[in-house]
Order: structure tokens, then sequence, then C-alpha cells
């Protein structure tokens, strides 16, 4: 399945989403617990985890183990979720370092393994599924320095959703982490969006064919396909968000010419 780039209509939709800033305090909570339980439940589905939307809310929320469920499925829920709290203090800063990308991982992989947690891996990975072979160890640290690096002139030089696709993109060719990378790339193309003023964007687990297919011919020389698809998806979720905006935010408004 072919998408076509949505970057027009997303920054369409960015400017109706503008008109509700600022936004008052009640709502930035719930569209931020809102998209915790998201981003957490999707991102972890994408790559085998089983636990239902509902049932990722419940361990959240509530504290409540889920029966039938392994310990690693609640760990990596817990840990997304306070990852994605490290999201929300990094993107008031148009930087992002090495250091945070680290600790974006530290965080998520934890509860799961606490040696490797944060810490660039030291053995050669296989990508299941994938024809793409990740660099050596021993050059990892110097691709992700490289890839710090270049994050500046890539933010200037291509339009923040093509850089946020860019950023995962090329995260994932180094796959840094002997485990977690694609949790990772995503927390990090939405940190990439958040300090550009777009919303946290979920790729649906739906569409998780199509997201690997994507970035199987960005590992082979062509971005065009992964940028498209990005684009997409960020479309798609300002739609939601701007659904929920307008419940949240238009009641307050005067009707019929009558003042709250």
């Amino acid at each position: 399945m072919a998408f076509d780039n949505k970057i027009k209509n997303v920054d369409k939709i960015q400017k109706e989403i503008n008109n509700y800033r600022p936004l008052g305090p009640h709502t930035v909570k719930q569209l931020k617990e809102y998209y915790r339980i998201g981003l957490t439940y999707s991102s972890n589905a994408i790559e085998g985890n089983s636990l239902t939307e509902t049932e990722t809310k419940i361990i959240l929320e509530d504290g409540i183990t889920i029966g039938g469920k392994s310990i690693r499925e609640h760990q990596e829920a817990l840990g997304h979720s306070e990852a994605y709290d490290l999201l929300y203090t990094l993107y008031q800063s148009k930087e992002i370092t090495e250091k945070e990308i680290k600790e974006l991982h530290r965080l998520f992989f934890r509860r799961i393994d606490e040696t490797n947690a944060g810490k660039y891996r030291t053995e050669q990975v296989i990508v299941s599924g994938s024809e793409f072979e990740p660099p050596t160890p021993n050059k990892v640290s110097a691709l992700m320095k490289k890839l710090v690096k270049s994050i500046p002139s890539m933010r200037e030089n291509y339009h923040p959703i093509e850089f946020a696709a860019l950023l995962h993109k090329d995260f994932v060719e180094i796959h840094p982490f002997i485990d977690g990378n694609g949790r990772t790339a995503r927390l990090l193309m939405n940190l990439a969006l958040l300090q550009d003023s777009y919303i946290i964007t979920l790729i649906p687990p739906t569409l998780r064919g199509e997201y690997i297919s994507c970035l199987e011919l960005s590992h082979k020389g062509d971005s065009k396909p992964f940028i498209n698809f990005i684009s997409a998806m960020v479309y798609e979720t300002q739609k939601d968000y701007l659904r929920l905006l307008k419940s949240l935010e238009d009641w307050k408004k005067p009707k019929n010419g009558n003042k709250k």
C-alpha cells in the first residue's frame, strides 16, 4: 500500500490546532494522558506486546496486573510510560543530545534489562524479518555521535515532518541498543515533532506491515515512502487530536450570543 505525502494537509490542520493554543491546564493534562496510553499501547504492540489498549490503561492508571500477560509485557508498558514523561521535559529545548537518547532508552528498558539499559550494544544483532544488517558494535558510538551532530542541520534543511521521519530512520539504521530500538526511535521521532510544536503521533499496530515495508525501502536508499508514511500518520493523529480539542474546548465558547 502506497501512502501519499500529507505534509501540506498537516500544515493546514496544524493551523487549526494552533488556533486553540494556548490550551488550558485541564485540557493539556487530559490530552497528555490520552496519548500516554495511545503511544505506549501502539508502540509496544508493533513490537509484539499483546496488551490491548484497555489493558495498557489499567496497568498505567490503576496499577493492576493483567492475568495471562507476561511480566515483560507489564514492564514494557511501565517503562514506556516513564520514557513518555521524559519527552515533556525535553521538548522545551530545540536540542537532542546523545545523553537524552540514552536516557529515553534507559527509562524504557531498565525494568527489562538494567545492565544494558541506556548503554550501546557490545554485540552484533540481527533484525528479524529484515534483510538489513546493522553496523557492528565497534562502529555504534561514532555513528551515534555523527547522527547527533547532524541534527541541527537536518532540522534546518528539512520540513519538521521530514526531519522527524529521517531521524527515526537514521537511528534505526544504527540500531545502537541490544533491544528496544524501535520504541526508542518512535519516542525520538515524537520528541522531534513536539520540539517543532507538532503533536504526539501514533502508528497503529494494524499498519505494522506497511511501516516495516517503508522502513525497508529507506534502508535500501529510498526514504520517500517512509517520509510519506510518517506524514500520513501525523495527519491521521492530528485529525483525532483536533476532534478531542473540540470536545474539550468548544463547550466553553458562548452559544447563541450568551456568555458563560
